[in-house]
């Protein structure tokens, strides 16, 4: 996703947000929002219907079916234009095709598709409707998206809360032990939070208890690994927010670590605000830009309680 200018004249960040009608929620839409109360933005929703059975092409020229998909893009239009009113996105962030119905046999292809025909810069999933209230569970789309995603994807926690005045903090999560490995993501956490004229948080985690022990020996050793990773993670914030003040010296930095029991506990540690969004990073997986997370990053989604922004890896 691009730094986005503020400035009047700015081309909009173009927003692709994947949205049901017969969904439990609105998060994704109210995320769009949201961000249009920060930045100038472009907002166009897709729903699609997945078939269980193919259609030839020919089938595809039938009155019939034309028909059925012209009632469908009418019904789904109307919902959305109904539904974005409530969310309060004024009708001046629309996109002059606000709604689109498409159906495949692939939602995640029909997605990635969509992203690419609007040429989004970022595609909103919301999450599935068995998440507890404040936290995200990917769907069986929204893990083959976080696996496959060429374009940048923002997930929002069921029943999140929303500042009112959009984002008022950037949250930049270092999950590794070595911030070099986020380079790219930290550069970019710094300059959006630059160009949204907010504060940066750098944040680490220390969840403990991840391996059970059965002996008093193997707690103390446990013990000292954690206390241990605990040291580094200080330091590695701290060389993180010198090499953030280096390249943008104005910006307001503050660094932050979560220590508890497991990702949960560690995550809850924190104090989270409404106006808070997540950056996280994608793990490199080959010569193919895309979103992909790995194990420790799948963990820490199941805990946050705020919108996240994944950007694709970059190519090796």
């Amino acid at each position: 996703m691009p730094t986005h200018d503020t400035s009047p004249d700015a081309d909009p960040l173009r927003i692709l947000v994947a949205w049901r009608p017969d969904a439990d929620g609105t998060e994704a839409l109210e995320f769009a929002a949201w961000l249009a109360r920060t930045t100038i933005v472009q907002v166009r929703v897709v729903m699609t219907y997945v078939r269980i059975w193919p259609t030839s092409s020919r089938n595809k020229t039938s009155s019939k079916y034309k028909k059925w998909h012209r009632h469908q893009a009418e019904r789904y239009a109307k919902k959305v234009r109904s539904t974005l009113t409530e969310v309060n996105l004024d009708q001046s962030h629309w996109d002059d095709r606000v709604a689109v119905f498409s159906d495949g046999t692939s939602e995640a292809t029909m997605l990635t598709q969509a992203a690419e025909d609007y040429d989004a810069d970022l595609l909103v999933l919301g999450t599935n409707a068995t998440a507890p209230k404040g936290r995200f569970r990917a769907g069986s789309t929204a893990e083959t998206l976080l696996h496959s995603s060429p374009h940048p994807v923002a997930l929002t926690p069921r029943a999140v809360k929303l500042s009112k005045r959009g984002v008022t903090r950037i949250n930049m999560a270092l999950l590794e032990s070595d911030y070099t490995q986020h380079t790219q993501l930290l550069h970019f956490a710094a300059q959006l939070a630059d160009r949204w004229k907010v504060p940066l948080r750098l944040v680490a985690f220390s969840p403990m208890g991840l391996t059970k022990t059965s002996d008093k020996i193997s707690a103390d050793i446990a013990r000292t690994i954690s206390d241990e990773w605990h040291e580094q993670a200080l330091s590695m914030l701290d060389r993180a927010r010198d090499a953030v003040m280096e390249n943008v010296p104005d910006l307001d930095v503050s660094t932050d670590i979560g220590a508890g029991s497991g990702w949960g506990g560690a995550v809850d540690a924190l104090k989270w605000k409404k106006g808070d969004l997540i950056c996280l990073d994608s793990v490199e997986r080959g010569p193919i830009e895309r979103v992909f997370i790995g194990s420790t990053e799948a963990e820490f989604l199941r805990h946050v309680q705020a919108p996240v922004l994944l950007n694709p890896a970059p190519r090796r």
